[in-house]
């Protein structure tokens, strides 16, 4: 089956890469190639889902393969490939293994795709971007993290959980580092345009931004084995749509910065605008004083995770 351009590639057919799929072929936003190195899973994976279109309605394509060569052309490289969190097991635990995999695909996709566009999901999330970023030697507005859309669309339903509102109706902010210091920015967020700070209990708002940081641990916790990938697949099919239509959205995003919010060559979560080039530019927004201390202090974070791929090597 022949895939038309603009398509999107997406690395690794594990759970999340193969969600993401079904949701960019379902949504009707490009023909994918699903690439994974075990043998057979891609190819079954694409084949169940175009048996799907006939019921879904939608008339896209998508093709497995086990070779890097078939994502030439590729409009967008999505990176899922890497180790999936265990209990336990924080985003840094996986550094050196998830490492190693990104250098090699990242390798592959200067090759091979040399024009597109980067979308990193695998964890350390900001630190895999960054080495994807100095891997590729792409321009730092064509490659990009996925981690904002994912922890605001947890941050805004947890609040419309606790106003027994549709989730849509909320707006949240959630910037800095995918991890443990990310930082809600609840003097932003939004229900109906009304501040939710006037709705919801200080108290019960700090519950919240908590366990808007502990997302990603609470559901690998209930899982047991592997890790969150219906909402991360949502995630990435919600960056793809402006980077191939170019409307030009303003999301969350793991971006390069170069002294926005005083931070200096880091990936690190802040708002967007997405088009056709990528990141085509990072959004400020007024902070309090408590939000600058908690994103500086990711910052720091992030900072020491790249000193550390520069001690192993890998930098």
């Amino acid at each position: 089956m022949k895939i038309r351009k603009p398509f999107v590639a997406v690395i690794g057919a594990g759970q999340v890469g193969a969600t993401a799929a079904q949701r960019i072929l379902e949504k009707g936003l490009s023909d994918v190639v699903l690439f994974d190195v075990v043998q057979g899973m891609p190819q079954g994976k694409a084949l169940d889902l175009m048996e799907s279109a006939p019921i879904e309605g939608h008339d896209k394509r998508i093709v497995g393969t086990n070779e890097y060569k078939d994502v030439a052309g590729a409009e967008i490289v999505v990176v899922t490939a890497g180790l999936p969190r265990k209990p336990g097991m924080t985003r840094e635990d996986l550094l050196s293994l998830n490492a190693k995999i990104i250098k090699e695909v990242c390798l592959n996709i200067k090759q091979y795709a040399p024009d597109s566009k980067v979308m990193v999901v695998t964890n350390p999330l900001d630190l895999m971007t960054y080495l994807a970023f100095k891997t590729t030697g792409f321009n730092p507005e064509r490659v990009f993290g996925m981690a904002g859309v994912l922890d605001t669309a947890r941050m805004r339903y947890f609040i419309a959980e606790r106003l027994e509102t549709r989730p849509g109706e909320v707006n949240a902010v959630v910037l800095g580092g995918h991890g443990d210091l990310m930082v809600p920015v609840s003097s932003h967020s939004t229900f109906k345009n009304k501040p939710v700070k006037e709705l919801i209990p200080s108290q019960e708002l700090a519950q919240i931004e908590q366990r808007t940081r502990d997302g990603g641990a609470e559901v690998v916790a209930l899982l047991k084995t592997g890790s969150a990938f219906y909402a991360p697949a949502s995630s990435v099919a919600e960056m793809v749509k402006p980077l191939l239509s170019d409307e030009k959205k303003t999301l969350p995003v793991c971006a390069y910065l170069n002294g926005e919010y005083g931070i200096q060559d880091i990936y690190f979560g802040v708002p967007a605008e997405l088009g056709k080039k990528g990141v085509e530019r990072v959004v400020t927004i007024s902070l309090t004083a408590d939000e600058k201390k908690a994103l500086e202090l990711s910052a720091h974070k992030v900072k020491q995770g790249i000193e550390e791929l520069k001690s192993l090597g890998l930098l």
